[in-house]
């Protein structure tokens, strides 16, 4: 019943952020820390373990104040978020 289900991706926090990279090409970290209405430190570790799965990668620009990271969602993670939600739906409609 729960096979398919990603339990990297699984996470409320890190589906919405695989949501929001699934329908744009790049996405800053404020931009997704904004949006997904979280501190500095929970989005780093959110995406962090996404990163470490190799569903997102990031750019680093500036340093410091100025600087700032960039988010785009990999090949396997997009695999990884379309099997995902595929496992949702079906678990959705067995209910």
């Amino acid at each position: 019943m729960i096979d398919g289900l990603d339990p990297v991706i699984h996470v409320p926090k890190r589906l919405a952020a695989m949501a929001v990279l699934a329908n744009a090409p790049t996405v800053t970290f404020r931009f997704l820390k904004d949006h997904l209405q979280i501190s500095d430190s929970d989005l780093s570790r959110q995406m962090s373990t996404l990163e470490a799965a190799g569903y997102v990668s990031s750019t680093k620009t500036g340093y410091g104040r100025g600087g700032s990271t960039t988010y785009r969602m990999t090949r396997a993670g997009q695999t990884a978020y379309q099997n995902h939600c595929a496992a949702l739906r079906a678990l959705i409609g067995d209910a």
